[in-house]
């Protein structure tokens, strides 16, 4: 194996985690789950296994996101994680790997601390970050290194990234910590409390994917939700209509919007000019939620855009910083 393979980047996501080997391009797409042992606190599953685990574990289990918000919230699981997915991207053979790692624009440097030690302590030689909108971008195929204006929204699982770049660097920003799971809890909490129907997390996604929307129009799809009845406590399924997910999940989708909004007021006049001439790019999972283009495009009177393969833009970006991995390092290392 070539030393050119040992550089890995990885889209260390709230609700997955995607790594990027140099030379051989994504190798892992993995739910950012890991099942453990409460009595003995073992590893039991991790990714895919684990995932399939969540809401269906005898008691002594428990299946675990330990990435919150696009941060850490367990180090220990986190970091068992990390390793897991390095070790299955055979990359670790003599020599540890570089690595970069994606991260949310709006963690503090403490955040950033936890993420740079989980991934040394998971097996790195050197450890490297990249903002995520950033990394978005230049999946995205924006020409982030211009003097002119790129605008990309990447909408993950735990946080919306909205930036506005130029010559390689984020002239503005904002970052919320509302995006797909709180599109899911949202979805969660409005069948609760107008259907009277209790469903898990992992329900809410699938209805959210199969009907959610962003803007009305003449399709009205249905669909069947299987979940338990609040008064009775029994299996009950309901046919709902995706007005009604439009509905619950509109309240998060104006504070993306307003995120949006926000973000083009701190734009410089000459960037926002180029912005209203290319458009704003929509990366990450929510920039599949139909409509949703339509809703941004309507609202900010700029033209919204789905970049082509939205899932993989923040891996590939941050796979594309490997080729400047000893600068983002030294940089890495100054702001400590």
């Amino acid at each position: 194996m070539g030393l050119f393979s040992k550089d890995v980047a990885i889209d260390l996501g709230t609700a997955n985690t995607i790594v990027y080997v140099k030379g051989k391009g994504i190798v892992i797409r993995e739910p950012s789950v890991v099942a453990i042992d409460r009595y003995t606190g073992k590893v039991v599953a991790v990714g895919k296994e684990a995932n399939e685990m969540i809401g269906r574990t005898p008691e002594n289990i428990i299946a675990v996101r330990p990435m919150k918000d696009g941060v850490i919230a367990d180090f220990d699981i986190t970091q068992s994680m990390i390793k897991h997915f390095i070790r299955m991207a055979k990359v670790v053979n003599v020599l540890k790997p570089r690595v970069v790692v994606s991260i949310p624009s709006g963690i503090t440097e403490v955040e950033r601390r936890a993420v740079e030690e989980a991934v040394m302590q998971a097996g790195a030689k050197e450890v490297a970050l990249i903002e995520e909108p950033m990394a978005a971008a230049m999946g995205a195929g924006l020409p982030v290194d211009r003097a002119e204006g790129s605008m990309v929204v990447d909408i993950g699982g735990g946080t919306t990234e909205v930036a506005v770049i130029s010559l390689g660097g984020i002239v503005a920003s904002k970052s919320i910590r509302i995006a797909g799971d709180a599109l899911d809890s949202a979805i969660v909490n409005y069948l609760k409390k107008n259907l009277g129907i209790n469903v898990g997390d992992k329900m809410a996604e699938e209805i959210k994917i199969a009907i959610g929307s962003a803007y009305e129009d003449n399709e009205e799809r249905v669909y069947d939700v299987r979940g338990r009845d609040v008064s009775t406590g029994l299996p009950r399924t309901v046919q709902i209509r995706e007005g009604q997910i439009r509905e619950a999940m509109s309240e998060n989708i104006d504070e993306m919007i307003e995120a949006i909004k926000m973000t083009l007021e701190h734009t410089p006049p000459e960037l926002a000019a180029d912005i209203m001439e290319h458009g704003i790019t929509l990366t990450g999972g929510g920039a599949l939620i139909k409509g949703l283009d339509r809703l941004i495009a309507e609202t900010t009177k700029i033209p919204a855009l789905v970049a082509e393969y939205p899932l993989d833009c923040v891996a590939v970006g941050t796979g594309k910083a490997l080729d400047d991995i000893k600068s983002l390092i030294a940089k890495s290392k100054k702001n400590y």
